[in-house]
């Protein structure tokens, strides 16, 4: 064991030989623990910063999306660096360092091996032209190789999958994508083998048949036939050709070990496993001391991994023993829960029943492709394994009772027997929640109470928080719905209740008090909180139910008592700045402007001194106006043909667009026609926070649809559909709801999306959160939208037809009432008088900006810009 360092000692120098998850989450290891007498240099062949192999699946389909590991921050540490480009090809034990491709040589006092795996390739003739699934170059490379085939040949193009486990699965979904007809080449009979039985495995199969993917088992391809380099087909051992145009080969992985194989005539050094890796100890030590091993390229008890839990453990193993820690590896988790194109797949613990007199309980349902099965010990208490394709809702509560008594019969856990809800389990302090991070449920207790590893061991009572300081939940996401779930147990446990009120006045929660509203008629504050508030009301649920309010009625948002409810930006129809200025947002819809219009918006921005800013939902932003002059602005711009982009309301803000099938030469649909089309449905639609969406015409995906709460992606036989996305600071990436949509099926499918959203969210929570705290997620939103599992789809699509009805412009409808423009004044006594305090400067690029603080000094001592009266002057070239 290797003890930690003095900090008046010269740094220990740890090189790690790797720049994959394990590499990073050693580096992140070391640094939570403190790097004081520490530098550590991680060596890495690629260009990129770690990124998250997981989620390879995200790359394949979206080529712009971000899978960098952490925070980019942390490698700014003066005791960590991080060299790109650099690939170890040697190991020197005896002098202690590393030598690289590139020539560069390493010194270490601690050598930390984390090569991770290479795809395995096929030994056929014809090899050459396939593609593998591995890194961010591979699955970029297969996306672009489907945009430019499919628009080579004219037609939508066959990928053939060969392979049919979890990469291999992983990659057929994701050219199913990008609009290719998905083939799956599998030699074993059935899908996923090494994770599935053959009840499972069929299972499977029959599911995403249905979705439209072809599948092959039980047979071996012998070589992949070609014509002048183009890809034709597959030869089959039994002499079928699969015609293909694209083929990929997704077979495992094996181990790279490279380093610590001996060259030709040289002394073994290291032992090596009988199918590759290094052999390391349950401290993940090879047998030189000073080097270890973690991720895939370790071998432990006969196996190497790929899975990121085990090499999580790994990574913190090492660490923990660099600083003085004895902390051991237990073994291989290789329970796996994941998403095929729709379809729950959940393996874990001895699913195969292969202990000694176990029992397996199980419920299979061909016609509905559900699959259920637990393995429990001969006297049915000990939970030792399970299988759930279909529904895997019982997965969660139990993956982390594995080795412990079940608190009910086995066969009360198997749900999709129609035995409802799945047994409630109190989770014992050591089992462990997240296995990704090998999270336990007595650390989450611990952060809970705030005796844990949280800032300032304060209580944590947000599930935000709560993954945050505990990592639980932030790898695969499998085991949030546990983590709230105990959460919320824990601050019941703790007389903290877990109110679902909407604020201190009215008890009921966001959903229920819609419903309230809704089903009684209540169109007034008032009504509303004679009959379920307390007091006058606050900053929460006044703006609230004013929303609830609009959302369920287009009438005026600032008559009938409504206007002091709003939030300040919808009292002004307008933005606030930072200046107590406002901004101007007119609607461009799709992002399609004539150029008449575009003069007209120069003519009022000139006219008023405003600047002009074109935004990331591709509209025209005017800045700096005084409220008094709004209405002067809006009937300018309301003559001209425009109206609100409400960038103020908690509504629909843009539908991004791209130029789609009409200029671009690969766009598939008209795209500009359905997102303007989108845009003037769902315009001033209020809901529980701002709404975006995005309209691509092809799988290049230029609108960046999939980082809206509505995307739509063209596909030559339709469109499809994805929800819960969104950027800012929590960003997260829309899933698939549908595929393959016509036109009136896309838009029935997203009002009724919308209005389910607008019923059930809470209080400013955005799509992406709300679907990831339903309960089954994306599934439950599929039945409720796609499938009509409540039967409430008509009774949506009518609130939606009525509210696309009875809409009005607000400003246009502002214009017409002399007593609504009484609202826009800066002093209510005074209202022709304009507020001076109110100053410009010009910016270093033609345009004005408010002033500091500073300049707003001189300003009264020397006249500059004051609000939009006076035109802009040079800057005196002595002027700082």
């Amino acid at each position: 064991m290797t003890g930690q360092t003095s900090s008046t000692q010269t740094p220990r120098r740890i090189v790690v030989a790797g720049g994959g998850p394990a590499a990073h989450r050693f580096a992140d290891a070391m640094y939570a623990r403190g790097l004081e007498g520490w530098h550590v240099t991680v060596l890495t062949e690629e260009a990129h910063l770690p990124y998250d192999r997981v989620a390879l699946s995200k790359a394949l389909t979206d080529s712009g999306v971000d899978l960098t590991l952490g925070t980019a921050s942390m490698w700014d540490h003066d005791a960590l660096a991080l060299k790109t480009g650099e690939r170890v090809t040697k190991i020197n034990h005896a002098a202690k360092s590393v030598e690289t491709a590139a020539g560069n040589t390493y010194e270490f006092d601690e050598l930390v091996v984390a090569t991770g795996s290479d795809a395995a390739r096929l030994p056929i003739p014809g090899a050459e032209h396939v593609h593998v699934y591995r890194t961010l170059e591979d699955v970029w490379a297969i996306n672009k190789a489907i945009a430019e085939l499919t628009e080579k040949l004219g037609r939508k193009i066959t990928a053939v999958t060969i392979g049919g486990g979890l990469l291999g699965l992983e990659s057929a979904a994701g050219t199913e994508q990008l609009g290719a007809t998905p083939v799956v080449i599998n030699g074993a009979p059935w899908l996923m083998n090494t994770q599935l039985d053959e009840g499972a495995g069929q299972a499977l199969g029959r599911l995403i048949e249905a979705k439209g993917f072809t599948v092959h088992g039980g047979v071996f391809p012998s070589e992949v036939l070609s014509e002048d380099g183009q890809v034709t087909g597959v030869l089959m051992a039994d002499g079928r050709i699969i015609p293909a145009d694209l083929v990929i080969v997704a077979i495992g992985v094996k181990p790279r070990d490279e380093l610590f194989r001996a060259p030709e005539g040289g002394e073994q050094l290291f032992d090596l496993g009988p199918r590759g890796g290094v052999v390391i100890t349950d401290g993940c030590e090879t047998q030189v001391p000073g080097i270890w091993a973690i991720g895939e390229v370790a071998n432990f008890g006969g196996m190497c991994l790929g899975l990121v839990a085990p090499a999580n453990t790994m990574a913190e193993i090492v660490a923990d023993r660099l600083h003085g820690g004895g902390a051991t590896f237990p073994g291989f988790d290789a329970a796996t829960k994941l998403k095929l194109s729709g379809v729950d797949v959940a393996s874990f613990g001895d699913a195969f029943a292969r202990t000694e007199h176990s029992l397996e309980i199980v419920y299979a349902d061909p016609a509905r492709g559900v699959y259920q099965k637990i393995v429990t010990t001969d006297d049915a208490k000990t939970l030792l394994g399970g299988i759930f394709v279909g529904d895997a809702s019982p997965y969660t509560s139990l993956r982390p009772m594995l080795g412990r008594e079940l608190a009910a019969e086995p066969g009360a856990y198997l749900t999709a027997a129609g035995g409802g809800e799945a047994p409630d389990t109190e989770l014992p302090d050591d089992a462990t929640l997240c296995s990704c991070n090998n999270v336990t449920a007595g650390t989450i207790r611990d952060a809970v109470n705030g005796c844990g590893a949280c800032e300032g061991n304060a209580p944590v009572q947000e599930l935000g928080e709560l993954k945050g300081c505990t990592r639980a939940g932030t790898s695969c996401g499998s085991c949030v719905p546990m983590l709230k779930k105990l959460l919320e147990s824990e601050l019941t446990k703790s007389g903290v209740e877990v109110s679902k009120a909407l604020c201190e006045h009215i008890e009921l929660s966001r959903q229920e008090l819609f419903e309230t509203i809704r089903v009684l008629e209540l169109t007034s504050f008032e009504e509303v909180m004679a009959k379920y508030g307390t007091g006058a009301g606050c900053d929460i649920c006044k703006p609230t139910i004013a929303n609830i309010l609009a959302s369920q009625n287009s009438a005026y948002v600032l008559d009938a008592g409504r206007g002091t409810l709003q939030d300040t930006n919808d009292r002004a129809l307008a933005n606030m700045q930072k200046d107590g200025t406002y901004s101007v947002v007119p609607r461009i819809a799709g992002g399609e402007i004539t150029p008449k219009k575009l003069g007209v918006i120069a003519a009022v921005a000139e006219k008023y001194n405003l600047y002009t800013k074109i935004t990331g939902g591709q509209r025209i932003d005017m800045f700096g106006a005084r409220l008094e002059q709004l209405p002067e602005i809006w009937k300018e711009l309301v003559d001209a043909g425009f109206e609100s982009g409400q960038a103020y309301g908690k509504s629909l803000r843009t539908v991004k667009s791209c130029v789609g099938s009409t200029w671009c030469r690969f766009g598939v649909q008209d795209s500009v026609a359905m997102a303007i089309n989108l845009e003037l449905r769902y315009r001033g639609l209020r809901s529980p926070h701002k709404l975006k969406m995005g309209v691509s015409g092809c799988a290049r995906e230029c609108a960046e649809a999939r980082g809206k709460d509505v995307g739509v992606i063209a596909t030559a036989d339709g469109w499809n559909l994805y929800v819960g996305g969104n950027g800012g600071a929590t960003p997260a990436h829309a899933q698939l709801l549908a595929k393959d949509l016509d036109d009136e099926t896309l838009i029935k499918y997203i009002d009724r999306y919308f209005m389910y959203y607008i019923r059930t969210a809470d209080r400013l929570q955005r799509t992406a959160r709300w679907q990831e705290e339903l309960d089954g997620g994306i599934k439950h939103v599929e039945d409720v939208v796609v499938h009509d599992t409540l039967g409430i789809a008509e009774e949506l699509e009518a609130a939606m037809a009525r509210h696309v009805e009875t809409y009005i412009d607000e400003w246009a409808d502002t214009l017409k009432d002399p007593e609504r423009l009484r609202r826009f004044r800066s002093f209510v006594n005074a209202p022709d008088q304009k507020d001076d305090s109110i100053t410009f400067v010009p910016d270093e690029r033609g345009q004005m900006r408010p002033a500091t603080a500073e300049e707003k000094e001189r300003a009264s001592q020397q006249p500059v810009l004051i609000g939009s009266s006076i035109p802009m002057r040079p800057r005196d070239e002595n002027e700082a």
